[in-house]
Formats: structure tokens, C-alpha cells, sequence
């Protein structure tokens, strides 16, 4: 037991007062960041980003700045030159690594159409200097509004602007993934990062390590990082040889865009296209989220509706036939919503699917890791899927320049696969939960959701909201959230090796 001597702690030191005998006992060390949820450390946390965007400030504004390169340069492979991969590519090449890129399509491009950009992944995209190459295609939404599936009526209201901004340090943006794609791919090259089309993988060999692709060709790197996608065969490899993919959830959904211009003929939908923002109608096992991309000249549309069919049998079906099933599943919602999608000329259909949290990312030999999809698929209902590629990335590179030699490097991944699995699983979950608030019949829950929904509706304060998105604690938890200082800090608690315990760094 430690017994109580007569000092004050002072910076989480005891220092004798009153010519008291200097103390020899153990005391407790008052942290230095909480590990439960609270503000009140923010105010330290937001001078120490001060002080480094001064420092950075000082340096030169070119792209790659040899004062940010790791100590340690790794020759690194990245397979599949999706959203993810290139984002991996950017962090990695920002910090001096040697990069390339293998991607199995002949040519690149994001089927598609709209995607959210939020606060946590924004943050780290402008501090990569994706502003200019993506500044004239971007959205900034106002709000994000839940209205009635029946009527359209505003039931929930989250607030973008100016709030996330303010409260986040980094805006909310919505645009065309094909631009967002397009974006990335160019910043990646300006960086120096190599990127092979027409390159698929089909095998690794986690210890040398190596990838090989269907040509034959072997390449050989320090690294690799597999962002591969929901079908990923490097998952497997990290596995031991049993897959772990994600499964189907019963969900579809319907992505399409609509002609802004048409919209604008019919007087009922002005209010819709008046201002930039998302809107969400919400009903019994559906919901339609909306928003104008493509500098607000498409009208973006994502329909989620049950389905447990074969995802194979989909493309047999007529083009008519998947607009009918499409429209009649919506058929009697609001008027307006069923005239925009009565608009729409052409859809694609994907199943909706989620992983749970995987035994680790890693392979046993620290040479071959997975992130991404291939990692952490996830439903889109709260709108991370991408954000936590970014989010991966930014993780991997801050944890591979913490490391002093290539022998700490192992200790490093596995700081990172913890703090990223428990990141990226709880985000999963968050994902679910939406579409379990979402889905709700007409009934007690819904009456008792929207009412609890309604003080954001009409200004008034609230502590908590069916709305995740407002919700403060999961908007605090989401969007304030910083995948660079995440991982330093849980660099800095190692004692000297870690493990992953239930989400949490231990040591062993």
C-alpha cells in the first residue's frame, strides 16, 4: 500500500513541501489524456495542434518536405489502387517511402456515384494537399435533414455549417467518387508513388515479402499492404489460410444520379435544390439518402431497401425490370421523392454487407498487412467506409515514423493493427445501429425516435439524439476523432510490447 506523505504533485511529480524528506514511495501519475469521454483536456490537445501547424508553417509548402520523411524508408507495395490504396500511397510517399501501386483493372476509375466526405477523413486529406485537385468538384452541405418517408417532413436536423468546422477543424464534404478518385490518383503521382494497371495479384508470400502477379512477374518490398477490397485474398493469407469475409446483412442498395436541370422544371422540388445538403427519407426497412454532387449538378441518390436474393441472379434482369422493382419499393413515400425517382434513367444495384472485427490484420511475419475493405467492410449508413481507409493510412504512416530502426517496426504494426481494429470495429457497429434507428415500422419506436429527435428540429438544446449525427457523444467520438495522435499516443503508453485485448492496447 503507498502511504500518504506530505507533498504536491506538480506536472505528475510529488515534490515535498514544508522541508518534508523527499519521498521515495511510488504515487499514482496524474495522466496526461483521459481515456474516458470528455472535453475537458481539449483546450491542451487544441494548443498542441497550434503550436505544430506554426512549426509547419515555418517549413516549405512544397508537397514532399525531406523534414517530414521517416527515419526509417521502407520500399513498400501497395495491392489495389481503389480509394484506400491510394490513400495508403499518399501517407506513405509523404513521409519519404518508396511506393508502388498494383491494380488488376486495365484501366482506373470508381463505379459509382456519390460519396461523403466527413470531418475525420476531410482533416487529413487537406493536410495532403488534395484541396487543389479536387476544390472545383467538391459540395459543402448546410445540414443533413430526416424527413417522413410518407410526407417528406423534417423530423431530425443536423447542422454542418459552420459546426463541424468549428467544432471539428475540418468541413463536411459530398462529391462524385469517380472526381474523388480522379483527385487522388493525381495527387499519388505528383508524390512520386508508381502505379501498375492491368497487374493482378494472386498470391503473397508474407516472409519474403512478396506479391506475384497472374503474369508470372514476382516483386519483392519491405512491405505490403493489401487494399483489396471485400474479396480480398491477401485477408486470407493474414489469416492463416481461413477467410473471415464479410457477411450479407439483407440489404441492397439502389445508387443512381439524377440531371439537376430536370429537377429544376418542377416547382414542388426547388426547396430540395435550394441550398446544398443531404437530405434522408426514412421508413419501415428503407431510407433514401440524397445530395447534389459534381459542383451541384448531379442529384445524388442512394435507395437502401431489404433483399435476400442472389446478388448473382441481379444482372440477369432487364434494365426495366430492376427500374420497376426499384420504383415499387418506394411506391406511396413522398410525392417529391417519388418523382425524382421516377426521373432516374439507369441504376446499379450492390448487396450490403458487414465485418465484424478480425483476430488481426498483421501476418505473423510484420511484412504483409490488409486494411481497408479488406479489412473492415462496413455498411454505408454512417457514411466511414472510405473515412476509414483514410483514416488506416494516415494510422500506418504515422506508426511506421515512430520507429527508429526496422527492428521496432513489428512493435509498430502492432500498435497500429490494435488501435485500428478497435477503431474501425466500433465504427462497424455504428453503421448497424444506424440502420436499426433508420428502419423502424410506424409504431412506438418510430413515434419515440422522432420525438426524441425533435428538440434539434426545433433549435432547442439536447444531450443526447436517435441521430447520430448530432448525437453529441457519438458526433464528439466520430468526427472529432484524430487517426495520427491516436496511434502516436498509443506509441507512447506501450510497455514495451503490446497486445490487443479486447480492443485495447496491454502490454504482455
Amino acid at each position: 500500500m503507498v502511504e500518504i506523505h506530505s507533498g504536491v504533485m506538480v506536472n505528475g511529480e510529488t515534490r515535498p513541501v514544508n522541508g518534508a524528506t523527499p519521498l521515495k514511495e511510488d504515487f499514482i501519475k496524474i495522466p496526461d489524456v483521459a481515456s474516458y469521454p470528455t472535453g475537458s483536456l481539449d483546450f491542451l490537445l487544441k494548443l498542441q495542434k497550434e503550436e505544430q501547424k506554426r512549426h509547419k508553417a515555418m517549413r516549405t509548402s512544397n508537397l514532399l518536405n525531406q523534414d517530414d520523411f521517416s527515419r526509417v524508408r521502407l520500399n513498400t507495395i501497395i495491392v489495389g489502387a481503389g480509394l484506400g490504396g491510394l490513400a495508403a500511397a499518399i501517407s506513405l510517399a509523404r513521409k519519404g517511402h518508396k511506393v508502388t501501386v498494383f491494380e488488376q483493372a486495365p484501366e482506373l476509375g470508381e463505379v459509382g456515384a456519390g460519396i461523403q466526405i466527413p470531418s475525420n477523413s476531410s482533416r487529413l486529406l487537406l493536410k495532403w494537399g488534395l484541396q487543389p485537385f479536387l476544390a472545383s468538384k467538391i459540395v459543402e452541405p448546410e445540414d443533413i435533414k430526416f424527413r417522413r418517408w410518407e410526407n417528406g417532413a423534417v423530423i431530425g436536423l443536423t447542422k454542418l455549417v459552420p459546426e463541424f468546422q468549428d467544432n471539428f477543424d475540418a468541413p463536411y464534404y459530398v462529391v462524385h467518387r469517380a472526381h474523388f478518385h480522379d483527385a487522388m490518383y493525381q495527387l499519388a503521382l505528383q508524390l512520386g508513388v508508381e502505379v501498375r494497371i492491368n497487374s493482378k495479384v494472386i498470391d503473397y508470400d508474407e516472409d519474403a515479402p512478396s506479391i506475384t502477379t497472374e503474369h508470372g512477374e514476382s516483386f519483392t518490398a519491405d512491405l505490403v499492404i493489401c487494399s483489396d477490397g471485400v474479396k480480398s485474398i491477401g485477408r486470407t493469407k493474414v489469416l492463416g489460410g481461413v477467410d473471415q469475409p464479410p457477411l450479407r446483412t439483407g440489404f441492397a442498395a439502389y445508387r443512381a444520379t439524377v440531371d439537376v436541370e430536370e429537377m429544376k422544371a418542377h416547382p414542388e422540388l426547388v426547396e430540395l435544390l435550394a441550398k446544398p445538403g443531404l437530405n434522408l427519407w426514412i421508413g419501415d426497412m428503407r431510407h433514401v439518402m440524397t445530395y447534389t454532387i459534381a459542383g451541384g449538378k448531379s442529384f445524388n441518390m442512394v435507395l437502401s431497401h431489404p433483399d435476400r436474393t442472389d446478388p448473382a441472379t441481379w444482372n440477369q434482369q432487364s434494365p426495366d425490370k430492376v427500374m420497376s422493382d426499384m420504383r415499387a419499393h418506394f411506391d406511396g413515400w413522398d410525392p417529391r421523392l417519388t418523382k425524382i425517382i421516377n426521373m432516374i434513367r439507369s441504376t446499379l444495384k450492390w448487396p450490403l454487407v458487414s465485418g465484424s472485427a478480425l483476430s488481426r490484420w498483421v501476418a505473423p511475419s510484420s511484412k504483409l498487412t490488409i486494411m481497408g475493405d479488406a479489412a473492415h467492410a462496413m455498411v454505408p449508413y454512417m457514411s466511414e467506409g472510405a473515412a476509414m481507409a483514410v483514416e488506416d493510412a494516415a494510422a500506418l504512416a504515422e506508426a511506421i515514423d515512430l520507429v527508429g530502426s526496422t527492428k521496432e517496426l513489428p512493435e509498430a504494426l502492432e500498435v497500429w493493427e490494435a488501435v485500428r481494429i478497435k477503431r474501425s470495429s466500433q465504427m462497424q457497429e455504428a453503421s448497424l445501429i444506424n440502420g436499426k434507428l433508420w428502419h423502424f415500422a410506424d409504431g412506438p419506436l418510430q413515434r419515440a425516435r422522432d420525438e426524441a429527435m425533435r428538440p434539434e428540429v426545433e433549435g432547442k438544446q439536447f444531450v443526447s439524439s436517435p441521430n447520430q449525427w448530432s448525437d453529441p457523444t457519438t458526433q464528439r467520438w466520430c468526427y472529432g476523432y484524430d487517426a495520427e495522435w491516436e496511434v502516436r499516443k498509443a506509441w507512447e503508453n506501450r510497455t514495451p510490447k503490446a497486445k490487443l485485448v479486447n480492443g485495447d492496447v496491454k502490454a504482455l
